[in-house]
């Protein structure tokens, strides 16, 4: 009877990683957090970069050289990082602030060689490391064999989740529809074929939904689309159901799971090719030129149809809040009530155990299926690190002294949700105070926003931001993101973000608003909706609530609130009411009651 290879601990693999760049004439490596599909979510076969660093986030990059490594994440993961990483291996870097390709152009030497697994970088990120490296004399090379599998030797296999098909009743258009409506856009980009390789846009091409990483309904495939609307879809068949008369249609053809790359090379050569520049793997587009095709670096057009809901998934995701919403204030409800009471007791409720509370609450509700991300429950100091994921060892008490900030979301067949709330059991700080009515009033300020159709996120982005500049302050994340239909709660393209975004808005996206504040080392706190795109004035559009969860004004100072914010707070909270009486429990029908008054109520109570 054969044993499984031993483990490497954590303290051997970076020494295990040097003697395979040394093994393979390299002198550094690159480590993406993404996987072949360029997803935010991984697989565990895929959390190379959590292997080798320890670092749990869900962005980031890594480099190891002989005698250095580096670890590059963004503004949500500064506080996080520093506490999972062994920082007597590591360097860190911010991700935009000191970028990688920076970061080799200092430090790289002439004639080095530096290594990176084409299948797990798009040819955007490829190019900047390419050219990063070449002005320093270095060379990038393009790896089949990814160095750090080979020093994986308990490496999980790959996924192998059910693909179901999605109902046209929840979908509201048939894939040849859709096929039909992307053939027509690569006929106006001049494309004959398109390669997709993200998983969400071909769960919604398809009207599939799979099951290959928590919390997000995809399948792991890749597919050839060409101007005919006819598909070839490479996915690993033991996926698939016994009768696939549900998926596979006409104009559709199934593959192998590794065949489109060899596709690729027998369909690209005279023809002009759609690869995403920023979500394809280079590998896609380095086939394509051996091929003799003609690539055109191309958004998918998948990316940007998925991203205007239809009114049938519109209808899905408000029925999928109203469920939502009974779920938060059924929990909500409950913690006001318990929380006091075990503190009293000497027995405080736990982040685990609130976010395990909640969803106790979402199973019970109609069409329910998962959480759509890892839940950020997070007290105390442990807020100020805004993608917090609570652990056994990280577990911290819900208080009196700081706030408590959870920020959660549910997969329904209707909609994804995602929703924030911050919490406060006890009498709040005068910083918190001042900071939190900082973030609602920014919040407020972009939801009640009227804007051009020519406006896009990073302009909007501000918005968010005013009042916490006028304290000196600001928050090192987005302001927003896209949110798929029962797929990916971060879709793109749109964002609200300092970074520039090109794409305007339109009726049918569907968004998040999320401001926060964070105190490193004190408390962190962020008030969340989500939203769809509607029309406003003419040439002009506007944002319409889909979040129906009451916003905790214990934490508010009133006197800087002006007559708009007062207006707002007390429109939306009889809206939040109207939409869910009669749902709910007795004590949570009353918690609503009380919750949900005008604020001139609320603050003389």
């Amino acid at each position: 009877m054969s044993s499984s290879p031993a483990a490497i601990e954590p303290g051997q693999r970076l020494a295990a990683l040097r003697s395979a760049l040394s093994a393979a004439s390299l002198d550094g490596v690159v480590i993406p957090r993404f996987d072949a599909y360029q997803g935010e979510v991984v697989a565990p076969h895929d959390e190379r970069l959590a292997y080798m660093t320890g670092f749990t986030g869900s962005a980031g990059i890594a480099l190891v050289t002989a005698d250095r490594a580096v670890v590059f994440v963004d503004g949500r993961y500064q506080v996080q990082v520093r506490r999972e990483v062994d920082l007597s291996a590591f360097e860190i870097e911010h991700f935009y602030d000191a970028p990688i390709e920076q970061w080799l152009e200092r430090h790289a030497v002439a004639g080095q060689r530096f290594g990176v697994n084409t299948m797990l970088v798009p040819g955007r990120l490829f190019d900047l490391l390419e050219a990063g490296l070449g002005r320093a004399g270095a060379e990038l090379v393009g790896l089949e064999a990814d160095l750090v599998d080979t020093i994986w030797p308990d490496q999980p296999e790959p996924p192998l989740g059910a693909i179901k098909p999605f109902p046209l009743a929840f979908a509201g258009e048939d894939s040849a529809t859709k096929r039909n409506r992307i053939a027509a856009a690569l006929g106006r980009i001049g494309a004959d074929l398109l390669v997709e390789t993200q998983p969400d846009n071909i769960a919604w091409l398809l009207n599939i939904r799979g099951g290959d990483i928590a919390r997000t309904p995809v399948a792991h495939s890749t597919l050839l689309l060409d101007r005919t609307g006819t598909a070839e879809w490479f996915v690993d068949a033991r996926k698939l159901p016994n009768d696939r008369t549900a998926i596979v249609s006409d104009g559709l053809q199934i593959s192998p799971a590794e065949g489109l790359l060899d596709a690729i090379a027998q369909r690209g050569q005279g023809n002009v090719i759609a690869v995403d520049p920023a979500f394809a793997p280079v590998a896609v587009r380095q086939a394509v030129e051996r091929a003799g095709g003609s690539v055109v670096s191309q958004f998918s057009p998948v990316t940007l149809a998925k991203a205007v809901k239809n009114p049938v998934e519109i209808n899905g995701f408000r029925r999928a809040h109203v469920e939502d919403g009974v779920a938060w204030v059924e929990f909500i409800a409950w913690l006001m009530a318990e929380g006091p009471r075990r503190l009293a007791a000497g027995d405080p409720v736990t982040e685990m155990e609130a976010q395990a509370e909640l969803l106790k609450f979402r199973e019970q509700r109609q069409d329910f299926v998962e959480e759509s991300f890892s839940p950020i429950a997070a007290a105390g100091s442990n807020a100020a690190m805004c993608h917090y994921s609570s652990k056994p060892d990280t577990n911290a008490p819900i208080t009196a002294e700081l706030p408590f900030l959870l920020d959660t979301g549910g997969q329904y067949f209707g909609g994804t949700t995602d929703a924030t709330r911050t919490f406060m059991l006890g009498t709040p700080t005068a910083e918190v105070r001042r900071t939190y009515t900082a973030v609602l009033q920014g919040f407020i300020a972009l939801m009640t926003a009227q804007f051009p159709t020519t406006a896009t996120g990073h302009y909007l982005d501000a918005l968010a931001r005013r009042p916490l500049w006028d304290l000196g302050l600001d928050f090192d994340h987005g302001t927003g993101h896209g949110v798929g239909h029962f797929l990916s709660v971060h879709e793109h393209p749109h964002r609200f973000g300092k970074v520039v975004n090109p794409f305007t808005f339109e009726p049918g996206v569907i968004m998040t608003i999320e401001p926060g504040y964070y105190s490193e080392g004190g408390f962190g706190l962020r008030v969340e909706n989500q939203v769809e795109v509607v029309a406003g004035a003419p040439g002009f559009l506007r944002f319409d609530t889909l979040t129906l969860v009451p916003i905790e004004l214990s934490m508010v100072d009133a006197e800087q609130l002006n007559r708009s914010d007062i207006a707002f707070l007390d429109a939306y909270h009889a809206r939040v009411r109207a939409a869910l009486a009669g749902r709910l429990s007795p004590c949570a029908a009353t918690y609503l009651e009380a919750a949900t008054a005008p604020l001139h109520q609320q603050l003389a109570a």
